[in-house]
Formats: structure tokens, sequence, C-alpha cells
């Protein structure tokens, strides 16, 4: 089986996104790059103020309620479904919930090609990422950074510490083209 979704999991400032973005530029098809961020971008401000939605606590603590949980599994079924249809997804994903949160995404993929990427910083450097990116909860970074991979299972993994994003990109790539096993592995 073919990879037609690449999910790349790592704390905030990990270097996800830019990963994302460079394999859009070395992978032959076009990929799409849809996120957490997408989801939260796309969610009502109503849902940032809610012990419903979604809380960035002053220390970087991220508070997920259920309303968020509701609208985070119509969106992991959407992402699955445009899988499904054709499109070739890059998911940019923070697993707050670890291994829960990684088999949320398994039983919704479940039949497609996926390859599962831990992206990994160490905490430090990714908390000085943080502060000079100055779009983020101070605190995010390193409290996110050996969380977000508890208990969950990769194919592969990079480190973005000393590595740049392209060439995690380039390491991710050429796993890209390898038969994948359905996403129950």
């Amino acid at each position: 089986m073919t990879t037609q979704v690449i999910v790349l999991n790592g704390g905030s400032s990990a270097g996800k996104s830019g990963i994302a973005r460079c394999l859009q530029a070395v992978l032959p098809d076009p990929w799409l790059v849809l996120g957490t961020d997408t989801l939260v971008d796309a969610m009502p401000a109503s849902m940032t103020v809610s012990d419903a939605g979604i809380a960035f606590a002053s220390d970087g603590e991220v508070v997920v309620g259920p309303a968020f949980r509701t609208l985070e599994a119509a969106w992991i079924e959407g992402v699955a479904a445009m899988a499904r249809a054709g499109a070739r997804v890059v998911v940019d994903e923070v697993f707050l919930g670890g291994q829960q949160s990684q088999e949320r995404w398994r039983r919704a993929l479940g039949g497609l090609g996926v390859l599962w990427v831990g992206v990994r910083c160490d905490g430090a450097v990714a908390a000085a990422r943080e502060v000079a990116r100055g779009d983020r909860v101070v605190g995010m970074a390193a409290s996110q950074a050996e969380l977000v991979h508890r208990g969950v299972v990769y194919d592969l993994e990079v480190d973005t510490t000393r590595a740049e994003a392209m060439a995690c990109a380039r390491t991710i790539a050429a796993h890209v083209g390898r038969p994948t096993g359905p996403a129950e592995h």
C-alpha cells in the first residue's frame, strides 16, 4: 500500500510546519497540509474562552473540553475522508494525549497507507524557538516536548534539534515511496 497520509507528531515549535512545507516541495505529487492549528483557526473565538472548548494556560498547558473533542473528531474523520477520496495529506499534529491521540487518528485512518513520523526536538531548543516566534504561549514547547510522544508508535523519527527542516523532509520523503501497511500496525 502506498503512503496516502503522513502524520507528523511533535510538540509546539518542534519544526513540524517547516517540515510539512518542505515535504510539499520535495514530494513528486501534490500534498495537502492540515494540522491542529488549521482546526483551532477554523473554530469560533468563543471556543477559546469556554471550558467546553480549548484553553491555553499561562504556563503553556493546553486544556481541551468536550465541544473541542466533538469538533476534533469530526475534523479527523474529514481529513481521513479527503485521503480516501484521493488527496495525499500531511497531518501536522500535536498528540497531547500521547497514545490515546494516536489511537483516535489510527481508527479514522484505518485501511489507508499511513506513515507515522515522530518529530522530536530538545525541549530547551524548542523553547528558544517559541520565544523567538513570539506567537505562542511561553511554556508550551517545553511542556509538550516529551508529553506528545508518550506511548506513540512511529514508523520513523526525525530530530530537529540540529537538523534543518529540509533534511528531515528528505528523510521522510525517502520513506514515502516504500510500501506501508494499513494504519493498524
